[in-house]
């Protein structure tokens, strides 16, 4: 099979696993290959559906695109929430900051590597903000950030404490209060 034919193949999202699989075997060390397999596990996986995909190839497949030169294909290993935990604590030092601070955006990174992250570069410690499992002692600190994109992202943080949220309804950028007060607001109905 030609490279071109196996892109073609790899931009179908419900193109089997195994597929693939074996076309990432096939073009092992073809970056671009690894870039569309990358993209292809990517495209067939939800936010909102968190298992959606799951399954032992889907991890195999991250597992050895983790390992990879492509800075993207790292990129797209680090968000992904079918990522071990183990493969995300290894990407969490990886030398380039973007793919640290999507580990850092990860559901599905534990929090004792979030309390890593914590020290890296602004980047990776804004992707905390959001991330469920950071600790409560890390959002209380990033609730007074300057940006206020981290700000929202704490008042929109399903892990964020009740006291917090109140706190940022009281937030200087409207936006942030609105999304602190939809939080907490949703809570009380629960």
């Amino acid at each position: 099979m030609e490279k071109e034919q196996a892109i073609e193949k790899l931009e179908d999202k419900n193109l089997p696993l195994e597929d693939v699989k074996a076309l990432f075997e096939m073009f092992c060390d073809d970056m671009q290959i690894a870039g569309q397999v990358a993209m292809n596990l990517s495209l067939r996986t939800s936010v909102y559906d968190r298992d959606k995909e799951k399954s032992p190839i889907m991890e195999e497949l991250l597992v050895k695109l983790s390992d990879v030169e492509d800075m993207g294909s790292r990129w797209a290993v680090a968000k992904n929430p079918h990522t071990p935990s183990y493969i995300l604590e290894k990407l969490s030092k990886d030398d380039v900051n973007l793919v640290r601070a999507l580990v850092a955006t990860n559901p599905n990174t534990p929090p004792s590597i979030l309390q890593n992250l914590f020290s890296d570069e602004k980047i990776v410690r804004d992707g905390l903000s959001g991330n469920p499992n950071t600790p409560a002692k890390l959002l209380n600190i990033l609730a007074d950030d300057s940006d206020k994109m981290v700000r929202m992202r704490i008042a929109e943080n399903t892990n964020a404490s009740d006291e917090l949220l109140k706190k940022l309804m009281e937030d200087s950028d409207e936006n942030v209060c609105k999304a602190a007060e939809v939080n907490l607001s949703k809570r009380m109905k629960a």
